[in-house]
Formats: C-alpha cells, sequence, structure tokens
C-alpha cells in the first residue's frame, strides 16, 4: 500500500459513518517532481466520467502558494482539490468499482505524498 492510498480501515471508517448528506474531500496533493502534475492532469482526466455517474463534482482547484497563518514558508502540499459527493455512499461507491481501480494507477503513480480528508460541507463538526 502507497502512503497515497487509504487503508482498508480508513476505508472502513468513513463507511460507518453517520452522515448522510453531501460530503467533501479535500485532497492535499504533493506531486512527484518528475511528471507527476502531469499524470495528476490524466488521473483527472479519466475519473472524471466516475464522478458525473454519482452526481459528485469538483468544487475548488488551487496551488499552494503563501502561508499567511503558520509557521512554514511554504505548505508541504502542492494543491488542494475539493470535491462535492452527494454521499459517503457515492464516494465509495466510485472507489470501489472495478472501473475506477483501473485508473487509480494514475493518482498513486503521480503522487508523493497525500492527505484525503472527509467534511460535511456548511458545517463545523464534534
Amino acid at each position: 500500500m502507497s502512503p497515497v492510498d487509504p487503508t482498508s480501515a480508513q476505508v472502513s471508517a468513513l463507511a460507518a459513518s453517520p452522515h448522510e448528506g453531501p460530503v467533501q474531500m479535500i485532497n492535499l496533493l504533493r506531486f512527484r517532481p518528475d511528471g507527476g502534475r502531469e499524470g495528476y492532469g490524466r488521473y483527472m482526466e479519466a475519473v472524471t466520467p466516475h464522478l458525473e455517474a454519482v452526481g459528485a463534482h469538483v468544487v475548488a482547484l488551487g496551488a499552494a502558494r503563501v502561508v499567511v497563518i503558520g509557521d512554514a514558508e511554504r505548505p508541504w502540499w502542492d494543491a488542494i482539490l475539493t470535491v462535492e459527493y452527494p454521499s459517503v455512499a457515492a464516494f465509495l461507491q466510485i472507489v470501489t468499482s472495478d472501473a475506477y481501480q483501473a485508473v487509480t494507477r494514475l493518482r498513486t503513480d503521480a503522487l508523493e505524498r497525500a492527505e484525503l480528508i472527509a467534511t460535511a460541507p456548511g458545517t463545523i463538526a464534534d
């Protein structure tokens, strides 16, 4: 298992979430220096039909530029990508499908480091 892919325990914890509404997945992405950014672009092209099929969409994509609050001069990530899914079930439907598994290697190969954080839009959770 790559450090950029979820463990089965992490996927199980998400599946056990009682949250029933939309979920925004915040992706913190550090690209491999040898073509990772371009490789991730290929992944995004390949995954877009899967997102559209379940009603998911990209909310925001931005490059890391300047730390305004914090100790680091620059964040460890190169980009932040936020994708909204209609539900946790919709997210899991994609990532567990054979069709998605066929393209996930593009993501794994493009990234040096990643964090994926599930959030409920418009709320501050306990």
